[in-house]
C-alpha cells in the first residue's frame, strides 16, 4: 500500500484522471486568452502536427511570430523553426495576409491593425533519439511534444494568456500538465506562454496509474512497448515523492504527472523537468526486472528538479529568453545538486539500501578520479559551458570538459557532510535547500553563485572559501575528508597478496554497434591513446581472436597491468594493427571504517536514515 493520505476529495479527483481524456485538476477560469492554438494530427504516420494560431489584437501594421530555439533544461539551441513548414497567415474574413521571415525563426506577419486574425503552419516532428524528450515525437502509436518546439507567441507578449485544444485521432487520449478549461473537451489553459512552455503534451495510446502523497494527485503515464510491475512502480515513485517532500517540507503543486516514454531506438534514458511534470525516454526494458533499479534514479532526479531549477532558480535561468542562450555559472548546483539528492531520496525512501548507496558513491568517485576533463575545468566553467556540449558527449569531451552533473553531486555530498560535522548534525545541505528555497524560491528571486556560498557559510558556522577556490572555481583533486564525519573512506581495495588491487585499464570508451564495438573516445594518456588507437576504430581482434560487442572486454579484463595487447582495427576502410601496453589502476569503493566513534553512527544515521553497516554485513534498508 501507499504510504500516502487520501482524501474522498482526492479519490474522486483521480479517478476522473482516468477518463479517455486525461488532464492535470481543473483550476478557477482565468483571463480570456489572448491567443488561442489548436494543434491536430490528422495522420500521425506523418510525424506532422497541424497548428492553428488564433491571436486577438496585433502591432499597428505588423506583428512578429516567434518560435523558440530551445527548450528549458535542455541546453541546447536546436533551432525548431527548421520543422515548420506551410507557414500562412489569415484575416478574420479568410482573407490571406502578407508575411515574410525576419530571422530564422520569426515570422513577420502584416497585420494591418486586424483585431483578430489566424496563423496556420505544421510542425514535422520525428525525433528517433532520447533527445526525443527535449523536442518530440508524433507516430502512429502517439504524439509527444513540447509546446516550445510547436507553438509560436507574439514578440513581446510571452505574459498573455493562452489556450491549447487537442484534436487527437479517435480513441486518443491526452495527458498533461496544463489544467483543463471548465466545459471545453480536451481544451487546456495557460497563465502565459512560460507556463504553456514547460508543459509537454502526450496524446495517443498510454496506460495511466494514479495515486496520492498527501492528498495530492499523481499519476504515472506510461507509453510504447515493454513490460513492468505497475503496483511496484506506483509504489516506489509514490515512496520517493513522499521523502522529498519531507525533504524540501511542501508539495508546491495541485497535481504532478510522470509521463514516462518506452522507446525501441533509443539506448539508455533522459529526461527533462517541469514545474508539475517531468518526461522520461526510457528503453523498453528499463521498467521491467533487469532495468527497473537503474531508472529510479532518473526519475527521482527529474522530479526533485520541481524545487531545485524550477522553483530555486539560478541566475541566467529565468525569466527566460527563449531566442538564445541563457548562460548560468551555477548548473554544478541546479544539476548537480539535484543529481546528489536523487540517490538520498530513494535511500531515505528505504527504496534502496545504504550498500547499494554505497556502490552508486563509488561509481561517481572512481568516474572523477579517472576522467581527465574534470582536472583541466572548473564546474563553473562547464556550466557556462554547457551549450557547447552535444546530446551525446563528442569524443573529446571526456578529454577538456568537467561533468558539472557528476562532481557538482560530489561537491553536494561534500559539503553536506562538511555542514554536518561542524554542527554535531544539527544543520546539513538539507537546510541549504530549504534555506534557498525560502529566500529565493518563494520569494520569485534568482540565486547567483555567491548566494550558495554564503548560505553554505551561515548554516556551517565556518567559512568555505578555501572549498569554493579550490573545488568549485578551481580544478584540484577533491579531498574526500569530510567522509570521515559519518564513519566512511575511499578506500583501496587489496588483493588476495595484501598489495593494492589493480584493475586492467585500455582507456577507452567503445559503443556497441551491430558491426562491432567501434571506439568513441579514448582518454588522454591512457593505454590506448598511447599505443595508437583512435575514436572510430572498428576492433575486430585481440590477440588475433576475434571478438565483438560481447567479448572484447573480456580479452581485456583477462590480461594482468603491464601486459601487451596486439588490437586489430578497422580503419578507414584499412586493417591496422597496435600493440597496447596496458596500465592498472586501483578501484576507490566508499567503504565504512572500521572502528567507528559513536559519533560517526550517529551522523551516519542521521544522513542515510539506516544503522551504520554491521563489519562483514549488511544493514537494514
Amino acid at each position: 500500500m501507499l504510504r500516502s493520505r487520501c482524501s474522498l476529495l482526492a479519490v474522486a479527483v483521480l479517478l476522473l484522471l482516468c477518463g479517455p481524456a486525461t488532464a492535470s485538476r481543473t483550476a478557477a477560469p482565468a483571463a480570456a486568452a489572448a491567443v488561442a492554438f489548436t494543434v491536430s494530427l490528422p495522420a500521425p504516420h506523418t510525424h506532422l502536427l497541424e497548428v492553428e494560431m488564433r491571436v486577438r489584437g496585433g502591432g499597428a501594421g505588423q506583428t512578429d511570430l516567434v518560435l523558440p530555439v530551445w527548450t528549458p533544461g535542455d541546453y541546447k539551441i536546436r533551432d525548431f523553426a527548421r520543422n515548420v513548414q506551410a507557414f500562412a497567415a489569415f484575416d478574420a474574413a479568410g482573407r490571406p495576409l502578407p508575411w515574410q521571415k525576419a530571422d530564422k525563426t520569426t515570422w513577420r506577419v502584416r497585420t494591418g491593425g486586424a483585431r483578430a486574425w489566424r496563423a496556420t503552419y505544421r510542425v514535422y516532428s520525428n525525433d528517433r533519439t532520447a533527445s526525443m524528450v527535449d523536442t518530440g515525437r508524433v507516430g502512429e502509436r502517439y504524439g509527444f511534444w513540447n509546446n516550445t518546439t510547436a507553438l509560436m507567441h507574439v514578440r513581446g507578449r510571452l505574459k498573455t494568456p493562452a489556450t491549447l485544444r487537442i484534436a487527437a485521432p479517435p480513441g486518443w487520449k491526452i495527458a498533461t500538465g496544463l489544467p483543463a478549461v471548465p466545459g471545453s473537451p480536451d481544451t487546456f489553459r495557460a497563465t502565459d506562454f512560460d507556463h504553456l512552455y514547460d508543459c509537454p503534451v502526450l496524446v495517443g495510446e498510454f496506460r495511466t496509474h494514479a495515486f496520492a502523497v498527501r492528498g495530492v494527485p499523481h499519476r504515472i503515464v506510461v507509453a510504447g512497448p515493454g513490460s513492468y510491475d505497475a503496483r511496484k512502480l506506483t509504489d516506489d515513485v509514490g515512496k520517493m515523492v513522499e521523502a522529498a517532500a519531507r525533504l524540501m517540507g511542501d508539495m508546491p503543486y495541485t497535481d504532478y504527472t510522470f509521463l514516462l516514454l518506452l522507446v525501441p531506438s533509443v539506448e539508455g534514458g533522459r529526461g527533462l523537468e517541469h514545474a508539475n511534470s517531468t518526461a522520461i525516454v526510457f528503453e523498453p526494458g528499463s521498467l521491467s526486472d533487469d532495468g527497473y533499479a537503474a531508472s529510479l534514479p532518473l526519475i527521482a532526479h527529474e522530479f526533485f528538479h520541481l524545487w531545485n531549477v524550477k522553483r530555486i532558480r539560478p541566475e541566467g535561468l529565468g525569466p527566460f529568453d527563449y531566442t538564445r542562450e541563457n548562460y548560468s555559472r551555477v548548473l554544478w548546483v541546479a544539476e548537480g545538486f539535484t543529481d546528489y539528492y536523487k540517490d538520498l531520496i530513494l535511500r531515505r525512501a528505504g527504496i534502496i539500501s545504504p550498500e547499494e548507496y554505497l556502490a552508486a558513491l563509488t561509481r561517481q568517485v572512481q568516474f572523477l578520479r579517472y576522467t581527465p576533463g574534470i582536472r583541466r575545468m572548473s564546474v563553473e566553467q562547464a556550466s557556462l559551458d554547457a551549450w557547447l556540449v552535444p546530446d551525446a558527449n563528442d569524443e573529446n569531451w571526456y578529454n577538456a570538459f568537467s561533468d558539472y552533473y557528476t562532481k557538482g553531486s560530489i561537491l553536494g555530498l561534500l559539503l553536506d557532510l562538511e555542514i554536518r560535522r561542524r554542527t554535531a548534525g544539527s544543520r546539513s545541505l538539507d537546510d541549504v535547500m530549504r534555506a534557498l528555497y525560502a529566500e529565493y524560491g518563494k520569494r520569485g528571486r534568482n540565486y547567483r553563485p555567491e548566494d550558495v556560498q554564503r548560505v553554505c557559510e551561515r548554516l556551517a558556522g565556518v567559512s568555505l572559501a578555501d572549498f569554493f577556490r579550490r573545488y568549485v572555481r578551481g580544478t584540484e583533486d577533491l579531498d574526500y575528508g569530510p567522509l570521515s564525519a559519518v564513519g566512511l573512506k575511499v578506500g583501496a581495495a587489496a588483493g588476495p597478496d595484501g598489495r593494492p588491487a589493480l584493475r586492467t585499464y585500455l582507456g577507452i570508451q567503445a559503443r556497441d554497434a551491430r558491426e562491432g564495438p567501434i571506439v568513441d573516445a579514448v582518454y588522454d594518456g591512457a593505454p590506448a591513446h598511447q599505443g595508437g588507437l583512435n575514436v572510430g576504430d572498428r576492433i575486430l581482434a585481440i590477440d588475433r581472436a576475434l571478438v565483438d560487442t560481447e567479448t572484447w572486454r573480456d580479452h581485456v579484463t583477462a590480461k594482468r597491468p603491464g601486459e601487451i595487447v596486439r588490437v586489430t582495427v578497422e580503419r578507414d576502410g584499412e586493417l591496422r594493427t597496435f600493440d597496447v601496453t596496458l596500465a592498472g589502476r586501483p578501484p576507490h569503493p566508499v567503504v565504512p571504517v572500521a572502528n567507528p566513534t559513536p559519533e560517526q553512527k550517529r551522523l551516519f544515521e542521521g544522513w542515510l536514515g539506516a544503522p551504520f553497516p554491521a563489519p562483514g554485513g549488511a544493514s537494514t534498508p
